[in-house]
């Protein structure tokens, strides 16, 4: 009743103080005009929807402002001419008053730049256009008197992309109404929005795009009817509302509550359209269905006087215009603050183009577009007719009657706790994470854990559907059957099993159904691609070329690339198999070695004991040795001493000789027939492998065999008949399936070479699918726990011959190096005792040689002296029978060469015996 009362005391007094109010701005005009030579009347047109809240905000601020600026201003008045755009496009409305001449300046919502260039005559181009709201047009507008004092949407998209990225939601569904105003805005803002989610490894996974919320019949039922078609299409739950009316959120928000989009695991996120108007919302109709709701809201300074005064005036005059709004406190949203800078753009442009003397259309604008002042709604600069300086944002979080403060954000600076980190970020210690500043936030269905972003529902919904490799070269770890009696398909295997346990892992519960895929890995994976299967489950080898197609989850089984090939035949029976335990360097070292130690002991012990006198002794001594069946006694302690080191090393040496020996007979038969992959390169060799598998590209493309030289082959179990019918040398597959291959042929088959390692065996799903972080996890935890590994032992351990040895055993054949050491020690020993059994014999043996060198050149000296007296008669001879007058001289030489020929003789004869 009181309510009532008030509101009739007000309507009473209401005439009152507008007459008032007029014969006080009529007496003050006529002040003006008597004070001034030059009064003038500015026309202003305002273009808004007086049928909006929105509107009716901006409608009263204009109103407040043109109140204060004509109270100050002396020489001009501005005068509003509010003209309605609920059922007229805005652009066209401002067009034609610009073109009519009736306003000197155009203030409006929803005005399209292009529409604008389009349809004001050029004589008309010269009015200035201040549109109140931004469009996301991303081309330059050619008109150089249109200014937006809207904030570029590209940063409210920037800002949401950032909420999405600190809690890494994957893909998201855009929802806004379309607006008649823009006729670029709709796909310009999901461009922008794209662009600014994949900076942030996410993507529009679906958009709806509503009517006008004043173009529809029945709202409630065309919004209830696209909600439902997806909330059955999708399993996303992140939503992003780009722009809306409040009209249009009021009865989605009522209809996403009433289906179940606003439970537990969902998000909403709201840009600044909505959020700038939430201390305006009433709670019972709006604020009681957005619990939990995101949003970014412009940021603005509300402790200043100037916005007290403004904020009291615009509470007064909204309750007494609009009462029947029954808004209990009337707040002025971003809308209304950006309305009231406006009419401050046009004033101080009016008063400085007045103060400058020189009033016209072309100053006017030209200071309109110059302007530079602190507004309400922040520092108002353009450039290029935008607003130069970056918003600041606050999250908000929707929270019983209001919401909470969570954050702020801008460009520059990311997240902070409070605006003065953002005003002065060389203030703040440190940047603080967003996820940290955001985790009290409350959640749709009352939640405090942060959303997964998708949901999985039975109700009303398809099952996922899982596509099953039916080609599986290994059937223990797929094995796909039909029963003809059942007319049913069964699906098992080691990758089947370990998928079910990791589903249990889930947090929730996942229906799916398995579909066999008859065709390669690769095609499935492309198929996952496509959205034709949502996952695909089996022994799907992760590696590089297939990221390009799909996403994988943890591996649940190691894997690489493992070489089969037959085992090398059994060496045991080979005639000198024996000889190779030592290499032929030990074999020659050891023969030397012995005959010097034996040669030593046998010189040491000859002259000593007569049992080792011999030579064919000492060769008997030698063979015996080696087996320490010698007979023959060693009575000489330096002979002892050389021979007791080299027994030591016989014993060593046998010793090893009969370990390898033993080792080549007992696992020869674990060598492979190919040692390496090099060597099948080398020789040219026939390969095989799976080819439905990744490895014949691998086997060609990385590891270069010749194509002609790849086989393939349907399953690992065609492998032993073609190794039988010589048409490979060696089998190529994956690990796991080598290791069931080995346990189930294990007789005459073997590993060969290294595996090279891959990333394991996976599930594959699309890209940006956030089932796949969550089967991730799962597969952890099912790995952590242990149910893998029994499934492994279970499943894949079962033979009828025993584990295989996967390791190759290479037949090592023993050098002299590991004996250097000892050998050095008996060899050194050994020439010690040979050196100390040699000095006696030497010196004895010396004083009879020099003995003997002095009978031989005595018997050397009688002989030349024979030679010389023999030598004498036959020459005097010969003079005696030749010729006496002529030859006496010639005899007489040869006479004197024979004798210095012997005494030539002589002369060495004589030193050595000197010597």
């Amino acid at each position: 009743m009181s309510r009532w009362l008030s509101m009739l005391s007000l309507a009473l007094l209401l005439p009152l103080i507008v007459w008032s109010k007029a014969n006080d701005s009529k007496d003050h005009e006529r002040e003006g005009r008597r004070s001034c030579i030059d009064y003038k009347i500015l026309n202003i047109g305002a273009i808004i929807d007086f049928h909006s809240l929105i509107g009716m905000e901006q409608k009263i601020a204009m109103e407040v402002a043109i109140k204060d600026v004509n109270s100050i201003l002396s020489c001009s008045k501005l005068v509003l001419n509010f003209n309605d755009s609920h059922r007229n496009p805005s652009s066209m409305v401002a067009a034609d008053l610009a073109n009519s001449k009736k306003v000197q300046a155009i203030i409006g919502t929803k005005l399209d730049g292009a529409t604008l260039v389009n349809e004001i005559l050029q004589s008309s181009k010269e009015i200035p256009i201040i549109s109140l709201t931004s469009s996301s047009e991303i081309r330059q507008i050619p008109l150089p008197n249109f200014i937006q004092i809207g904030n570029d949407i590209t940063l409210n998209l920037q800002c949401i992309a950032a909420i999405i990225c600190e809690f890494n939601w994957r893909k998201v569904t855009a929802i806004y109404e379309h607006d008649n105003g823009f006729t670029s805005y709709d796909s310009d803002i999901l461009t922008k929005l794209s662009y600014s989610l994949s900076h942030v490894n996410s993507e529009i996974e679906n958009y709806v795009a509503f009517p006008s919320v004043d173009t529809l019949l029945d709202p409630k039922t065309a919004i209830e009817h696209e909600l439902k078609k997806l909330k059955n299409k999708s399993y996303n739950r992140v939503f992003l509302i780009l722009q809306s009316s409040l009209e249009f959120a009021t009865i989605l928000f009522e209809k996403a509550n009433q289906m179940g989009l606003m439970e537990k695991g969902s998000v909403w996120i709201i840009t600044d359209d909505i959020a700038s108007h939430l201390d305006s919302l009433d709670y019972s109709s709006v604020t009681f269905n957005m619990q939990g709701v995101i949003g970014c809201k412009t940021s603005f300074v509300e402790l200043s006087q100037t916005f007290k005064r403004f904020k009291f005036a615009f509470r007064r005059e909204f309750g007494l215009e609009y009462p029947e709004e029954e808004i209990e406190n009337p707040h002025p949203s971003l809308s209304a603050l950006r309305a009231y800078d406006a009419i401050w753009i046009i004033a101080h442009a009016l008063r400085k183009s007045q103060s400058q003397g020189n009033f016209s259309m072309e100053e006017l604008s030209k200071n309109v577009v110059a302007t530079n002042h602190e507004g309400l709604s922040g520092k108002i600069i353009f450039k290029d007719g935008k607003l130069l300086e970056p918003a600041t944002f606050k999250i908000v979080n929707v929270i019983g009657r209001s919401y909470n403060e969570l954050a702020y954000w801008s460009p520059e600076s990311g997240f902070s706790e409070n605006l003065v980190n953002q005003i002065s970020p060389s203030s703040a210690s440190a940047s603080t994470s967003g996820r940290v500043l955001l985790s009290n936030a409350n959640w749709p269905g009352g939640s405090k854990s942060v959303p997964k972003g998708w949901v999985y529902n039975n109700e009303g919904r398809r099952s996922v559907k899982i596509g099953v490799p039916a080609g599986d070269p290994c059937p223990q770890f797929v094995n796909v059957s039909y029963d003809q009696r059942l007319n049913q398909t069964h699906i098992t295997g080691f990758s089947i099993h370990v998928f079910e346990a990791v589903v249990k892992h889930l947090p929730y519960q996942l229906p799916y159904d398995l579909v066999p895929f008859y065709g390669s890995y690769d095609d499935i994976v492309v198929q996952v691609n496509n959205k034709v299967f949502d996952a695909a489950v089996g022994d799907i080898q992760v590696i590089d070329q297939r990221y390009a197609y799909a996403e994988f989850s943890n591996p649940y089984i190691p894997s690489g690339i493992a070489m089969v090939s037959k085992v090398k035949p059994d060496r045991s029976k080979e005639t000198w198999m024996f000889m190779e335990a030592f290499t032929k360097d030990m074999w020659l070292l050891m023969a030397a070695m012995h005959m010097f130690i034996s040669f030593v002991i046998w010189l040491i012990e000859r002259e000593h004991n007569s049992e080792l006198k011999g030579f064919g002794t000492m060769l008997w001594f030698s063979v015996t040795t080696l087996f320490f069946v010698h007979r023959e006694p060693v009575k000489s302690n330096l002979a002892r001493a050389v021979l007791a080191p080299w027994l030591f090393a016989i014993l060593i040496v046998t010793t090893c000789f009969t370990a390898s020996l033993s080792s080549m007979m007992t696992v020869s038969q674990l060598e492979p027939s190919v040692p390496d992959i090099q060597t099948l390169l080398r020789t040219n060799a026939i390969v095989g492998c799976n080819k439905n598998t990744f490895l014949v590209h691998y086997l060609v493309n990385e590891l270069k065999f010749k194509p002609e030289n790849v086989k393939g082959f349907e399953s690992i179990s065609d492998f032993p008949r073609a190794f039988e019918k010589k048409e490979i040398v060696a089998a190529f597959t994956i690990a796991p399936h080598a290791e069931v291959f080995l346990a189930t042929h294990c007789k005459g088959y073997i590993k060969a070479g290294p595996t090279l390692k891959l990333g394991g065996l996976g599930f594959a799903f699309p890209k940006g699918s956030a089932l796949s972080i969550d089967i991730s996890r799962a597969t952890l935890k099912a790995i952590e726990s242990g149910e893998v590994q029994k499934l492994e032992e279970e499943m894949l351990s079962k033979t009828t011959c025993g584990s295989p040895n996967s390791n190759i055993i290479q037949n090592v054949e023993l050098g002299p190096q590991p004996f250097f050491g000892l050998f050095g020690i008996c060899g050194g020993i050994a020439v010690f005792g040979l050196l100390v059994s040699m000095a006696p014999l030497i010196g004895k043996k010396g004083k009879g040689f020099i003995n003997y060198l002095e009978g031989t050149s005595s018997l050397l000296q009688i002989g030349l002296g024979k030679i010389k007296s023999c030598v004498s008669k036959n020459l005097s001879k010969y003079i005696a029978s030749a010729p006496i007058q002529d030859e006496n001289k010639n005899l007489e030489d040869v006479s004197n060469k024979m004798e210095q020929n012997v005494v030539n003789i002589e002369l060495p004869i004589t030193t050595h015996h000197h010597l």
